[in-house]
């Protein structure tokens, strides 16, 4: 689960500093990564349902070095709310209408795909270029929990391995994503662009993270004091789990409605040291957010308790840098995100 922990905070963290910003490239930069020949694509996907997501943690956390532990899962299903668009499907991707369709493509498709292929230069520079541009989404994710991983039925009809309804906690109660159109040029091959991905655009109207519930089963049917009835104390308990609620939060460029991105993704094998065996860095996936500018972040609506309860106001938060340093005592302002397995 450790692995999954690691990605999902890594994300969070991209989301709310320079990571996670994406804007339109122009056409100065579209005319320097596509060419005149090659292979057009259009992604006419108005929706995408998934029923449940699962990422199993085949070995658990391990609790020493001989003793593995026990395999879970983290589960994205539906919220079982009747009428929710998330009421039986974890995952429901689909475009983004607000203002009437200003964050959709001019071809109203979900994606469309200019894919180049080149010979590049010297020895092994040849590289296909894709120059992707998507729709802006409206993605909503229903509840999102762990649970106990089901183990492998080799004598099954299906390939679903699944997970223990009876050990099961849900830790978020879900949330919905909206983003504008947003552009990446991808280079698999020699990638003369420097990394494999490379996203330098400006998502319009910025990101909204709406409707997000982060649970507490661990207060769930405890008693929190007692009271006298017909002159017996009597426990007060809980009967659902606490929930932290926030309505809504919203990332643009400071002084800003706009979000902007400079991000180059990149994806590693083994490094060992010198001409050795010896594994000097595990393989990894490399994130670097180049200078975008500082952030602004609005908060609005945070439930303490439940997202029933009164609401403690907004928060705001203006002008957020962040910075990495190649090394001691240097800054560089953007963010260097790695994500490996352990």
């Amino acid at each position: 689960m450790k692995k999954f922990t690691k990605l999902a905070l890594v994300s969070s963290i991209a989301l709310t500093t320079n990571a996670m910003a994406m804007q339109a490239m122009d056409d100065t930069a579209l005319s320097a990564t596509t060419g005149q020949d090659g292979l057009s694509i259009g992604i006419g996907i108005s929706k995408i349902e998934i029923e449940k997501l699962l990422i199993h943690d085949n070995d658990g956390l391990r609790v020493d070095a001989t003793t593995p532990g026990k395999a879970g899962a983290i589960v994205i299903k539906g919220n079982g709310i009747a009428g929710n668009t998330n009421e039986k499907h974890g995952i429901v991707i689909g475009a983004n209408y607000d203002d009437n369709g200003a964050y959709l493509l001019a071809s109203r498709n979900l994606a469309d795909l200019v894919i180049d292929t080149d010979a590049g230069t010297g020895p092994n520079g040849a590289f296909i270029n894709v120059a992707a541009q998507v729709s802006g989404l409206d993605i909503k994710i229903g509840e999102i929990g762990v649970s106990a991983s089901n183990t492998i039925d080799p004598n099954a009809t299906n390939i679903r391995r699944g997970h223990s309804d009876s050990n099961y906690n849900a830790i978020l109660s879900g949330l919905e994503i909206k983003t504008g159109k947003m552009d990446a040029n991808i280079q698999l091959g020699a990638a003369p662009q420097g990394a494999m991905v490379k996203l330098n655009t400006k998502m319009i109207g910025g990101l909204e993270i709406k409707n997000l519930g982060i649970l507490d089963n661990s207060t769930k049917g405890k008693a929190v004091g007692s009271v006298n009835v017909g002159g017996n104390p009597t426990a007060v308990k809980t009967k659902e789990a606490g929930e932290i609620f926030i309505e809504s939060i919203k990332i643009a460029d400071a002084d800003s409605k706009d979000l902007t991105l400079n991000q180059d993704i990149q994806v590693f094998n083994d490094a060992y040291v010198g001409d050795s065996t010896t594994l000097g860095k595990a393989a990894h996936i490399r994130i670097v957010s180049n200078d975008t500018g500082a952030k602004d972040q609005y908060i609005k609506g945070i439930h303490l308790g439940s997202r029933t309860a009164a609401s403690i106001g907004d928060m705001e938060v203006q002008g957020l840098q962040t910075y990495y340093s190649t090394s001691q005592g240097s800054y560089t302002k953007g963010a260097i995100i790695t994500i490996s397995g352990h």
